[in-house]
């Protein structure tokens, strides 16, 4: 299955919009999310790239100077966040601010992507 059929126009286009630099982040981190699992879905929600399985799971907020991956039940894997990337302080989601492209931690990121999806399963 190519990745063509699990990437959506409206996320595309709303890639296509952001500034160079944001928009490699975005992309890097949207491969990377794809990448972490066939089940993920991408939709585009609240004006963002949303990702689900069995219910939501991740999302991309894009901002000038950076890119959250932000994960709605982030507060459950905190404890499995070693590297202690996860920040915010709402009642469950977490996120992850990358600023520039040197930061994304593909191993680290899809470990938390797996895991949020497994707590979908319960």
């Amino acid at each position: 299955m190519s990745d063509k059929i699990r990437t959506i126009e409206e996320v595309d286009q709303y890639i296509e919009n952001l500034p160079d630099d944001i928009q490699k982040i975005t992309e890097a981190l949207r491969k990377i999310i794809l990448d972490a699992s066939p089940e993920l879905i991408e939709e585009y929600k609240w004006s963002m790239p949303n990702y689900s399985y069995n219910g939501l799971v991740c999302y991309l907020q894009t901002a000038k100077k950076h890119v959250n991956l932000g994960f709605q039940k982030g507060n459950e894997l905190v404890e499995i966040d070693s590297n202690k990337l996860l920040q915010g302080t709402g009642k469950t989601m977490r996120h992850i601010r990358i600023v520039k492209m040197e930061e994304i931690q593909p191993e680290a990121f899809t470990t938390l992507i797996q895991a949020a999806m497994v707590l979908n399963e319960g």
